[in-house]
C-alpha cells in the first residue's frame, strides 16, 4: 500500500532538489515532488497525483521558511514555468546549478578529476531576455496575452514577464490595446478557430531596435496598414513588423510563410563589437549581456594564434565564429540550417570578414568530406543543441585531431556524457565553467577546452 492518498494533506519536511527545481519530501522512502518548495523547509502539502514509484503535491502552507527563500514570491511566475527558481535567493540559484554541473560531471561522465569553476552569474538576474514569445487567447470574452500555465494550454494573463526586457513588456502592452481596438481575432485553439496565435517581439540588446512578429492562422489580417502605423507611431523604435502563417493546430511556432507588413525584414544589434543582422526566425543568443562572457571565456580558453585555422560547428548565424574570425588565418562556419549559413554569410561581409566560408550540412558529413582532402583544423568550436553532440559527430572531429576542441553546452547531462567519449577516444578537460545565462530557470550554460593527451 502506497504511503499517500490523493488528496490527503500531510506536513513533510523537504530534503532535496530535482534537476528541474521541484523540492523533493519523502514518506517511508516514497518521494514527493513539490513546487515551490526548498531543501530545510516544513510544509502542509496536498497530494495531486499518486503514482507507484512517487507522487506530486502542492504547497498548502510553509509552516518553517528556508532562509534561501525570497520574501514577495510571484506564483505566477512558477506555475507557469517563467521562471522556475523565482522563489529562490540568486545566490541559492548560483549554488544549485554548479552543484547540478558537478553531479553531471560525476554521475554522469565518471569525471571525478574535473574542476567545475564558480559559476558566472549576473549583477541583475532579472529583465535580460531580448526576445518574447507570447501566446493570444480570448478570455472573459477579450483578447488576452500572458502564458501558458506548466503541461497545458491553459494561458495565464500577465503584463509583467519579469525576465523580459523591460523596453519588451512595455511594447506588449501597448500592441495588445492595439489589437483589442480593431478586433483581432485571438486563435482558439480547441476549436482551431480565431486568427492571431502568438506575439513574438525581439529587440537588439544595444540598438534598442525592435521586430514585431505576428504570427497567425490565416493570411488576412484585418486593417494591418492601420494596425502596423499605429504600432510605429506608439512605438518608433519598431524598425520591423513581420506576419508568418502557421495553418496548422500543432506545437510548432512557425509556419512556412514569412511576409514584411512594415519596415525591414530584419533588426541589427551587436555582439563583442560586430553588427549582426537578425531575422524572425534567427537563431541570437538571448541574454546578450551573458553571451558576450560566454563567448570571452570560450575565446580565452582557445589561446588562439595568428595561423589557426578554427571550425565553428553548429554556427548559426555566426555568432561565435566571426568572434574570432580576425584573430586567426582561416573559419569554416557549419550548420545545417541553410537560412543560418545565408545569415552568416551577410553578417561576414557587414563586418568586413573576409577569411571565413560557411558551409551548409551536418557537420559529420562535412568534416568526412574535409577529411578526405587532407584538410585539418587547429581549433574546433561546438556549441550543440541539447541533445548533444552525435556519436558519428564525435568520431569525425577525432579523425580531423585538431590540437583543441572548445565545447558550449546548453545541457551538463550530455556535456558528461560526451567528455567522456572525447576521454576514450585521447581528448581531456580539466575544468568546466559555468555560466548563468537563463537566471531564475533551472537552465545553465558550461564552456570547456579539450586537449589531446
Amino acid at each position: 500500500m502506497l504511503p499517500v492518498k490523493k488528496n490527503e494533506q500531510i506536513e513533510v519536511e523537504i530534503v532535496d532538489l530535482t534537476h528541474d527545481g521541484l523540492g523533493v519530501a519523502k514518506v517511508d522512502g516514497y518521494p514527493i515532488f513539490i513546487e515551490n518548495a526548498l531543501p530545510g523547509e516544513t510544509i502542509l502539502v496536498q497530494i495531486v497525483k499518486v503514482g507507484k514509484k512517487f507522487s506530486f503535491g502542492k504547497v498548502v502552507s510553509i509552516e518553517t521558511a528556508s532562509p534561501n527563500r525570497v520574501e514577495d514570491v510571484q506564483n505566477h511566475l512558477i506555475r507557469t514555468g517563467i521562471a522556475p527558481l523565482h522563489h529562490m535567493t540568486y545566490e541559492a540559484q548560483l549554488a544549485f546549478k554548479e552543484h547540478q554541473v558537478v553531479n553531471c560531471l560525476t554521475r554522469i561522465g565518471k569525471l571525478d578529476d574535473v574542476t567545475v569553476k564558480p559559476i558566472i552569474g549576473m549583477d541583475e538576474p532579472y529583465a535580460y531576455r531580448n526576445k518574447a514569445q507570447i501566446p493570444v487567447r480570448k478570455i472573459n470574452n477579450q483578447l488576452e496575452i500572458g502564458f501558458f500555465r506548466k503541461n497545458s494550454h491553459d494561458l495565464v494573463p500577465m503584463s509583467d514577464f519579469y525576465i523580459q526586457e523591460k523596453n519588451i513588456d512595455e511594447a506588449l502592452a501597448v500592441i495588445k490595446e492595439i489589437l483589442i481596438r480593431y478586433q483581432v481575432k485571438p486563435y482558439d485553439e480547441a476549436n482551431d478557430t480565431g486568427n492571431l496565435k502568438t506575439i513574438m517581439i525581439r529587440q537588439g540588446h544595444y540598438s534598442k531596435d525592435m521586430m514585431v512578429v505576428f504570427i497567425t492562422k490565416k493570411k488576412k489580417i484585418f486593417k494591418n496598414d492601420e494596425i502596423c502605423r499605429l504600432i510605429v507611431e506608439a512605438l518608433p523604435q519598431v524598425k520591423s513588423i513581420m506576419q508568418n502563417i502557421q495553418p496548422h493546430n500543432s506545437n510548432g511556432l512557425f509556419g512556412e510563410e514569412t511576409l514584411c507588413l512594415y519596415g525591414q525584414e530584419y533588426i541589427t544589434d551587436t555582439l563583442l563589437n560586430n553588427t549582426y543582422k537578425i531575422s524572425a526566425r534567427s537563431f541570437y543568443q538571448i541574454n546578450t549581456r551573458q553571451a558576450e562572457r560566454l563567448y570571452e571565456e570560450a575565446i580565452a580558453l582557445a589561446n588562439l594564434k595568428s595561423t589557426d585555422t578554427v571550425i565553428d560547428a553548429y554556427c548559426g548565424i555566426g555568432t561565435i565564429g566571426l568572434s574570432i574570425a580576425k584573430k586567426v588565418s582561416k573559419l569554416y562556419g557549419i550548420d545545417s540550417v541553410e537560412d543560418a549559413i545565408s545569415d552568416a554569410k551577410i553578417n561576414a561581409q557587414l563586418n568586413g570578414i573576409d577569411n571565413a566560408e560557411f558551409i551548409t550540412g551536418k557537420a559529420e558529413k562535412i568534416f568526412a568530406e574535409l577529411n578526405k582532402g587532407q584538410m585539418s583544423a587547429d581549433v574546433l568550436f561546438v556549441d550543440p543543441p541539447r541533445k548533444g553532440l552525435d556519436p558519428d559527430f564525435i568520431e569525425a572531429s577525432v579523425e580531423m585531431a585538431p590540437t583543441k576542441i572548445v565545447y558550449i553546452s546548453c545541457n551538463p547531462s550530455t556535456l558528461a556524457r560526451d567528455l567522456a567519449l572525447y576521454a576514450e577516444k585521447g581528448y581531456k578537460v580539466k575544468e568546466v565553467q559555468p555560466v548563468d545565462m537563463f537566471p531564475q530557470t533551472t537552465h545553465v550554460e558550461c564552456v570547456t577546452v579539450l586537449t589531446k593527451k
